[in-house]
């Protein structure tokens, strides 16, 4: 046979596609995707499986590694709740759980799901309106108002609130049944996620199949998240207004997508603890004081968001936030109350309520639904107990987590209690049909296999009216059960592609060329980030002290000359200093090795390399938004260098490598941060906390290293720990000497390494800070490194000692302090209470 009809690895086409079907049969009862009831592939299937039948196995295991790498360079990640370490909030992160088989739909299947899932929105912010404004819907009894004001979400203080339950984001859980009818299973109204996990699968699997994505003329995603951002501006009273994203903080479970849109969209992700009130409006604090806050996109529930009027409890939110709604100071997205209409109590009411309100039926049917708060349909569930599902009327009611349960599949004793709950507290509980989900095609082990899916699917106000992203995200489960209840299990997320006849648009965030508006500052600087950029510096600075000091300890262990009295004392003030910073344990029984073996990898010893990056990283994951995906990934790779090995009696040499290696992944960060990120006030702070960290640590080396009776092998080992032996030796022809050491090392300017060298930088990196006012005054800050400054320039190495160079390190501590105070604490001092620079 000829090359024609053959993949490279030699099997025809038939062949790899009669492989890749092999043994793939519909579970009964359901509808299957990807097969049709005659057992053939369905048309717009086709061209998919037709490019997967191309490629050789090897060529589809490349290609998925593309797509893994993806995940895993760029950290996407999600956590289960109660999955939470909160001394370090990456610890609890798991991997996304990408499928590499997208669920494929046509162009024309899909109009009616969009326009299904856009007429739902429609209709839940048509109802929103209502029930926290003239109540109609209630007075002529399409809705009890118990299953209004017996939710937890529905917000008392925001009735009679203009866009107190407004919606912005949607999003329907839909599943299709056996009949092939989409059903819908859930709404979300509260704080709908989910879109920057179907952006990252669309960039993963993209990159392991580009040709086949243009091929098959996917629908773009750009075109709804530009209509969404045009929304939210759309209803700020600014012609460039502040949209800030409202994060719950890094230990909630879609930390990382929150993050992840804050930088797609170009919004400000901020913190309850980020925001201020002053003056009935609500401002983020930062760097230079505070800034109005015009939108917000909020992450959070609605009942968290003020503690003064909604549930004192919440450390997530701002108080005084419902007054400056209220007032209309503010909007934000969805509305505090939007949660109420999320309950499923209202789905059996809502084919009524669109009679009424649009005067159309619902293009998606609910899943059946029963609320047991009225007598008659508790009484059809309790008649048809054994076959229902079970669920919660609201968020958090009647004992039950969110997933339905499968009364039949219960044990005895816990169904019985079950039933006498609704029969006395039927208004917590709705009963539903158990529904078969439709399964779609698996990559498992060289072939495909049907499992059961849900689809999310999103709309979002526009100021065209509700726009439907075209696509969403699928969730897969891996049980075989069908049912929708089993869908909690479910581990697994793929990307959904809709086919397009024609090609498709490409549509980008960027602004058009007649509408850019030329800027060279990235932006407001939210005090939180400016701290945790001020702390990423200092703990990496930190982690390179360590290793410095590994290496250097081991380089002379390994040293194959006889140990002289001035290196076995050099030897001793390297351990000395591992133990005296909390790098390794001191004692009997310990050895330089052990101890640099600890400094290298114990995450029990607060100053190790490993505990220190390990603080660096959950430092970084707060600002995740903020730093570029190379840095992500060199996090990663220190953290898989400094993994606590097994043999704590390996080689010195390979522990002297691995600190070595360990340097170089740093070098390669400090390269990122100097070479790629802007000069703007993130990189100042990230800047200042590094070269305030390098002056303290070398004062500590010159102090430890440096006293009047230091031994040349003392000294080289300073000059070894602060990078300056090539220095040295390019200026001094003669062996270490004492004042000529410390001049480099502590006084010299042009030394990168050296204490003034970072007082010079530090001088300048303040001095283009913002100031909170105009008055000619220094702040604390600037009054403190100028003194610093002037002490190191007029300082002379012949009159230095530890006393004045513990003065160096005591100021540089205190240079921090009064950072910290300057901005980072805005209502911690004087300066920070001010309440000048508002914008």
């Amino acid at each position: 046979m000829g090359a024609q009809g053959r993949i490279r690895s030699g099997r025809t086409r038939a062949e790899r596609r009669a492989a890749l079907l092999a043994g793939y049969r519909p579970l009964p009862g359901t509808y299957d995707e990807f097969i049709d009831a005659a057992g053939s592939v369905r048309p717009h299937w086709e061209p998919f499986l037709a490019e997967w039948c191309a490629l050789s196995q090897a060529e589809l295991t490349q290609r998925f590694g593309l797509a893994d790498r993806h995940v895993h360079d760029t950290g996407v990640s999600y956590r289960v709740h109660g999955d939470i370490d909160e001394r370090d909030p990456s610890a609890g992160e798991r991997s996304w759980p990408l499928s590499h088989v997208p669920l494929v739909i046509s162009g024309a299947e899909w109009q009616a799901i969009a326009a299904g899932v856009a007429q739902r929105a429609g209709l839940l912010s048509m109802l929103l309106d209502d029930i926290y404004g003239p109540g109609e819907i209630v007075a002529k009894g399409l809705l009890p108002a118990a299953a209004i004001t017996g939710s937890p979400d529905y917000l008392r203080p925001l009735h009679g609130t203009p866009g107190g339950g407004a919606l912005q984001l949607y999003a329907a859980d839909l599943g299709r049944g056996p009949d092939g009818r989409w059903w819908v299973l859930q709404d979300r109204t509260q704080a709908p996620s989910g879109t920057g996990y179907a952006l990252e699968n669309r960039l993963a699997l993209t990159r392991a199949f580009p040709d086949m994505y243009r091929s098959m003329n996917i629908e773009r995603l750009a075109a709804f998240f530009q209509g969404f951002r045009a929304g939210l501006v759309a209803r700020s009273r600014r012609v460039d207004p502040r949209i800030c994203l409202l994060t719950p903080g890094p230990l909630n479970e879609s930390y990382f997508e929150q993050a992840y849109l804050a930088r797609y969209l170009g919004f400000l992700l901020v913190e309850g603890g980020d925001l201020a009130m002053r003056e009935g409006r609500v401002h983020v604090r930062t760097i230079a004081g505070l800034k109005r806050a015009d939108v917000i996109w909020r992450r959070i529930d609605g009942d968290f968001a003020d503690p003064l009027e909604l549930n004192a409890r919440s450390q997530l939110g701002v108080a005084g936030l419902v007054e400056a709604v209220r007032e209309g100071h503010v909007h934000i997205a969805n509305g505090l109350g939007s949660g109420v209409v999320e309950a499923r109590a209202l789905m059996s009411f809502l084919p009524a309520i669109a009679e009424r309100l649009l005067g159309e039926a619902l293009i998606l049917p609910n899943v059946a639904t029963w609320w047991c708060g009225q007598p008659q349909e508790r009484e059809t569930v309790l008649a048809r107990f054994e076959e229902m599902s079970v669920a919660p009327a609201f968020r958090d009611a009647g004992g039950l987590d969110r997933a339905p349960v499968v009364v039949g599949e219960m044990p005895a004793a816990a169904r019985a209690a079950l039933r006498e709950q609704i029969a006395t507290q039927g208004m917590n509980y709705v009963g539903q049909e158990v529904v078969r989900l439709s399964t779609m095609p698996v990559y498992e082990q060289g072939r495909l296999a049907p499992h059961p899916m849900t689809l999310r699917v999103f709309a979002a106000a526009t100021p065209d009216g509700w726009k439907v992203m075209p696509g969403g995200f699928c969730r897969i489960s891996d049980e075989p059960d069908a049912r929708a209840v089993s869908m909690r299990n479910g581990v697994r997320s793929s990307d959904v592609w809709v086919t397009s006849e024609t090609p498709v648009e490409q549509v980008t965030l960027l602004p058009t060329a007649d509408r850019i508006t030329i800027r060279r500052v990235t932006g407001t600087l939210p005090s939180r980030a400016a701290d945790n950029l001020f702390w990423l510096g200092r703990y990496l600075e930190r982690s390179e002290a360590t290793l410095r000091s590994v290496r250097a300890l081991l380089g002379r262990l390994i040293d194959a000359d006889a140990p002289a009295p001035g290196r076995i004392r050099a030897l001793r003030q390297l351990a000395e200093l591992l133990v005296a910073w909390g790098a390794a344990p001191g004692g009997r029984g310990q050895t330089p090795a052990s101890q640099a073996y600890h400094a290298l990898h114990s995450l029990d010893d607060y100053g190790s390399a490993a505990a220190s990056l390990r603080e660096a990283r959950r430092t970084a994951s707060v600002i995740r938004e903020r730093l570029s995906v190379d840095a992500w990934r060199l996090f990663g790779d220190l953290q898989r260098q400094l993994a606590s090995a097994e043999d704590r009696r390996r080689p010195e040499g390979e522990t002297y490598e691995l600190a070595d290696r360990a340097l170089k992944t740093l070098a390669a960060f400090s390269g990122l941060s100097q070479e790629n990120m802007v000069r703007g006030p993130g990189w100042r702070f990230l800047d200042i906390g590094r070269r305030i960290e390098r002056g303290i640590a070398t004062c500590r080396f010159a102090r430890q290293f440096a006293d009047p009776d230091a031994s040349s092998e003392s000294l080289d080992a300073l000059l070894d720990l602060t990078d300056s032996q090539i220095t040295y030796r390019s200026r001094y022809l003669l062996g270490a000497s004492l004042q000529p050491v410390l001049d480099l090392v502590v006084l010299d300017p042009f030394n990168p390494r050296s204490v003034a060298f970072q007082i010079e930088r530090l001088d300048a990196e303040i001095r283009d800070l913002p100031s909170l006012t105009e008055d000619g005054m220094l702040e604390t800050p600037r009054r403190l490194v100028l003194r610093l400054a002037a002490d190191c320039r007029t300082a002379e190495a012949s009159r230095l000692d530890r006393a004045s160079i513990l003065l160096f390190e005591q100021l540089l501590m205190g240079l921090s302090a009064a950072i910290a105070d300057r901005y980072f604490l805005q209502n911690g001092g004087p300066e920070g209470s001010r309440l000048t620079g508002i914008a």
